[in-house]
This record gives structure tokens, sequence and C-alpha cells, in this order.
């Protein structure tokens, strides 16, 4: 998990970013020492938990959690705080967990187990990539609205979840033309599109912006060949997303798994 911290006080935040780090479930925490430097952060980045002080100058930590919670839905907002009236706002708005001060590294534990458990992850999408490359939410294909949208989709799935940047994009969707800007310009297009369209039918969740790089959450996805991979099953017969020239490389070495 992204993890950011933010209190305006340092030493609670330096506690605070402390205790977030000893969990083995935070790949990287962030902290910031003001709403507003957190929320540019946010803008921009993928976050999976926040931990936030209610009780912060500016905005304060309510309306920062509103504003997470409208910019990425699949954030939990976790409030630190040494005031217990504060609870009931702090659950009007439905966050994710309550911690009350001094923050303990087992506390913070307790939550993310909780999140854990909450929230098996559903399957937003079903993905066919043998044979041609097809996407499906309840039975129903999805319709994108230029065809290098899809292809664009097909290249995040087939990373499996790893990240890649616009530069590795271009170079793959549009391997013969090297006008760097224009792809650049169209990619961004694209990126929209395919926002638009996992928006539309409720799986905005599926795709991951962090930084500069993009990803898929796999573990939200029902693919064929992320099954393949992990049990063999179904079974391959040597076609993978055929109407990609750039798969002919995934295709190979799914033969030889």
């Amino acid at each position: 998990m992204i993890a950011i911290a933010v209190d305006d006080e340092r030493p609670m935040l330096a506690a605070l970013q402390k205790a977030v780090r000893e969990s083995e479930d935070i790949e990287q925490v962030y902290e910031f020492g003001s709403c507003s430097e957190a929320l540019q952060w946010v803008e921009e980045n993928t976050v999976d938990v926040a931990f936030l002080d209610i009780s912060m100058r500016g905005m304060g930590g309510i309306v920062l959690a509103e504003k997470i919670q409208e910019l990425q839905p699949d954030c939990k907002v976790i409030f630190c705080t040494g005031y217990s009236e504060y609870a009931v706002d702090a659950f009007r708005i439905h966050v994710a967990g309550y911690l009350m001060k001094p923050i303990t590294a087992e506390a913070v534990q307790k939550e993310l187990d909780h999140i854990k458990g909450q929230k098996a992850k559903e399957r937003l999408l079903t993905v066919k990539c043998f044979g041609n490359f097809d996407v499906f939410r309840n039975r129903e294909p999805l319709a994108f609205k230029r065809p290098k949208t899809k292809e664009l989709f097909a290249y995040l799935i087939d990373r499996n979840g790893a990240g890649v940047t616009t530069k590795e994009i271009c170079a793959v969707l549009w391997e013969d033309d090297t006008d760097d800007a224009k792809n650049r310009n169209y990619l961004y297009q694209l990126m929209n599109d395919l926002k638009f369209t996992l928006k539309e039918v409720g799986a905005e969740g599926i795709l991951v912006k962090r930084g500069t790089s993009y990803s898929v959450d796999a573990e939200r996805i029902d693919c064929d060949y992320y099954s393949f991979l992990k049990n063999g099953k179904p079974e391959f017969f040597g076609e993978y997303m055929t109407q990609y020239s750039w798969a002919e490389g995934t295709c190979g070495l799914l033969e030889n798994h």
C-alpha cells in the first residue's frame, strides 16, 4: 500500500510516519505538514490509505478527507487525533478508521488489518487475452472510443500490474513513429478516453497512476492470462492478443511456461 501521513505539528507527524512505516503492508509513506501540500500530491499520485490529523490549520482534516475521497474513491481514510469529540464528524464521511494519539505501530497495523479483511477486492472486469483481446463488464463488451484506446489497455493488461512509463507505452504503440511530441499528446488523449470508458462501467479503480507510470490493479481483473500464469488454467493454445504484433513476445513466453 502507498500511504500518506498528514499533521501540521512536526513532532506528531514524525511519530505518525514512524508508526505507519513499521507496517509490512506499507510500501511507501509520504509525509505532509499541511493540507494543501497533501492535496496537491494526491491530485497527481495514487494513494491507498491516508492517515490524517483532524484539527489542522487551513481546510482541516475533515475537508481534506472529503476532497481525497472525491479524487480517489478507493483511498481509505484513517483519522488520527487527540480529541474524541470529532468521531461523529469523522464517521459521517465514512472513513475507514479512527486512531487516538499517541499513535502506535500496533494501532496502525490493527486498522490496516481491518481494511484488508474488509475489502477482498471485487473483480471489476473480465478480460480475454487468449485469441483476440476483449474486455467485458457483466458479460457486456466494453465500448472503447478508439481502437488505439483498447490497444493501450491491452498493453497495460499485458504488463500484469507492472508500471510502465509514457515513453515505454509510446515506443510500443507507435514502434515505427519517432515523433515523440505527437505521440505523447495522442497518448494523453487515449488515457483520458480509457479513464472515461472505465468510469462509465464503475471500473475506474483498475487504472493506477504513480508519478509518471501507469499500471492496472491485476487483483480486480478476472483474466485468462493471469489465471494461466497462476495455476495453468485455462489451457493455452498458442494464440495471445492476436490483433497486436507487440504481443508476440509474451505469446512466446507463454508457450514455454
